[in-house]
């Protein structure tokens, strides 16, 4: 029904949009029309009232000689004030420019010199009567227009003009606009063709300037003589239907204006009464339509319910009472295809159960992600092997279990895969719910059915024991067993890094070698284990001498190293003095008699011709030795390139 409505509201909308834009076609040209006759009314008016004017002057002036016309007595006007129905004064000028006499008089005219006004020098110069632009009298200060004769002698020199006056707001000659009706808003004008108002009603604008007339194209082509009609913008910004005419004797413009709502307000009511009438005809008509189309509908009602149902599970066919061939048709394709559908899904179940019944029984924990990398199944054995399970917020725990120092790498490793597709392996750090830390094998691959990747599978194993094995072996592969040191390989590797930091970044680095005088006794008299024990307690000595960062190693017998990264030679000066001191301190007691020993240090620093770690070895080695032929218990600074 609300389609059916819809439907209605489109049609009737656009039925209306094409009657307005037709309409508005129709009504512009019939106004044009209009605005036309009307203004070819008004401009042979107009001009008519000039030409009927200028032809009584020349008459007058024709009739008389220059020379009675010119007597100040002004005889001759009063002879002829039956043109005082025509103007509203008469005047006459002598050929400087002087008013020689007018009528009806007005006190200060006569005499008045009027040689500098432009339509005295046309006259002058040009010899036919004119009509002048409106100008504001000089004795009475009011907007007048002149309408000139020239006046002739025999010779046909100039001696003079005859002219009639006509104030702008009283004279005749506007008197058929003042009549004009063009509804309500519409108006008629009059300009010159310099620009000034000559008439409009409203006489604030008479005498007034147009300006600029940039945005009104059509009455600037009208100032240069153009003629026709246009739509377009007045003065004022209004937009209006215009028309131009010419009144050539005066150089005069006519110009009409109708305003585009006044023009358009007839089309905009006859639309608003039409579309009353729609939504009549739609009030009566859709009732009864929308009973029709549910009737012609309700099968198609029943087969969407009966579909719905369907997918339910509350029926498994769908069954139509009706006689509508090609809904009967639709309903055997859809039993048909649900019947594959229930095939496919019995396949799809027993699939899903084997699955499930591997996945379960399987020893290895394993997971499986959608397209997002969101954990959607994981088996018992990964629930038991984290502690974590699929419910409540143990299922976005995941990410935040894995320790801090191995996190970011294994998201920006599963983010490349998740976007390459390659296989995702990782081995890292893993907090179990309980708070016991694991090592963790992950592998996940992606899933694809054709070309559409559907998420991805992974496996996760507890290599817990092997790492520690690992460490176990890589620390008992570098360390001496009997102190605990690194042995010869572990510190030959850590001064390897050491070569490689002062090679790349100049990071000075030190080396000391010393063995123990004297520790042959011990062994000698109080057999092995007496010796062992000197060295782990020489060992524990040295280790708390030296900074956390340092490196102490036994390469072997009573031979001991220390490796100071970062540490300026005089720094391990200090250092060296502190070891010789603890040593010096250190004894063991066998049969009540003390041992004591003592050691014989040499320092190097890594220097830049050493082209291996053997040569501060030997540099420190020398030293060392040097220690012991100045008397032992010392250390000595190898200064051989010093």
């Amino acid at each position: 029904m609300t389609g059916l409505a819809m439907t209605w509201v489109v049609v009737v909308t656009i039925l209306l949009a094409w009657g307005w834009y037709t309409g508005k076609d129709l009504v512009r040209e019939v106004n044009f029309s209009h605005l036309r006759y009307e203004t070819h009314l008004i401009a042979d008016e107009v001009t008519e009232e000039i030409e009927t004017r200028l032809a009584m002057l020349e008459r007058v002036a024709s009739r008389h000689p220059s020379g009675a016309l010119l007597d100040p007595g002004g005889g001759v006007l009063k002879e002829n004030s039956v043109l005082l129905e025509l103007f509203d004064g008469l005047v006459v000028f002598d050929g400087d420019g002087r008013v020689v006499t007018d009528w009806p008089v007005t006190p200060g005219r006569e005499g008045l010199d009027i040689s500098d006004r432009e339509y005295f020098s046309f006259l002058r110069e040009v010899g036919r009567p004119y009509v002048s632009d409106p100008i504001y009298g000089r004795i009475t200060g009011l907007p007048l227009v002149l309408l000139l004769v020239p006046l002739k002698g025999d010779d046909g020199r100039f001696m003079g003009a005859l002219g009639g006056v006509v104030e702008v707001h009283s004279g005749g000659i506007f008197r058929r606009l003042s009549r004009v009706r063009l509804g309500n808003e519409g108006y008629a004008a009059v300009f010159s063709a310099s620009g000034q108002v000559l008439y409009h009603p409203d006489r604030q604008r008479v005498m007034g300037t147009l300006g600029d007339l940039s945005h009104n194209p059509a009455l600037d082509l009208a100032l240069d003589g153009w003629e026709g009609e246009r739509f377009g913008p007045t003065v004022n910004g209004e937009m209006t239907f215009q028309a131009y005419r010419q009144v050539w004797p005066a150089d005069w413009i006519v110009g009409v204006f109708l305003p585009e709502g006044q023009v358009l307000a007839p089309l905009w009511g006859l639309l608003k009464r039409l579309s009353w009438v729609g939504v009549g005809i739609a009030l009566l008509l859709l009732p009864l339509l929308g009973w029709m189309v549910w009737l012609l509908l309700r099968p198609l009602y029943q087969l969407q319910s009966q579909i719905a149902q369907v997918g339910k599970g509350l029926r498994g066919r769908v069954v139509l009472g009706t006689e509508m061939k090609e809904l009967t048709q639709v309903a055997e394709a859809f039993n048909a295809v649900e019947v594959e559908r229930e095939r496919a899904l019995n396949d799809l179940r027993g699939r899903q159960a084997f699955l499930d019944s591997v996945l379960a029984s399987s020893p290895v924990g394993m997971f499986v992600t959608d397209t997002q990398g969101r954990i959607t199944y994981m088996n018992d054995a990964l629930a038991q092997l984290t502690g974590r399970t699929m419910k409540g917020q143990d299922r976005y725990g995941w990410v935040q279990a894995i320790h801090a120092e191995d996190r970011d790498a294994a998201i920006e490793l599963w983010r490349y895969s998740m976007a390459s597709g390659k296989d995702f392996l990782r081995q890292y750090r893993y907090w179990r719910a309980d708070g016991e830390l694991l090592w963790l094998e992950v592998h996940a691959s992606q899933v694809a059915i054709d070309t559409e990747v559907i998420g991805f599978v992974g496996t996760v194993k507890d290599i817990t024991a092997r790492r520690q094995q690992e460490a176990i072996r890589q620390w008992e592969a570098e360390h001496d067993p009997l102190t605990g040191l690194l042995n010869r390989r572990g510190f030959e590797r850590r001064l390897e890094e050491a070569m490689a930091d002062w090679r790349k970044m100049a990071k000075p680095s030190v080396l000391m070698l010393f063995d123990l005088d004297r520790f042959k006794p011990i062994n000698d008299e109080g057999g092995h284990p007496l010796g062992d024990e000197m060295l782990r307690r020489i060992a524990r000595e040295v280790g708390r001498c030296v900074r956390s960062s340092d490196h102490v190693a036994r390469p072997g017998g009573d031979e001991f190293a220390v490796l100071l990264p970062s540490c300026t030679l005089a720094q391990a000066q200090r250092i060296g003095e502190d070891i010789l001191t603890a040593i010096n301190d250190t004894c063991v007691v066998h049969e009540g008699r003390e041992y004591h020993v003592t050691t014989s240090l040499g320092i190097t620093e890594f220097r830049e011709g050493d082209a291996d770690i053997h040569t501060p070895i030997e540099r420190a080695d020398a030293a060392s030795y040097a220690a012991k032929r100045q008397g032992r218990n010392r250390l000595v600074v190898d200064e051989s390139e010093a």
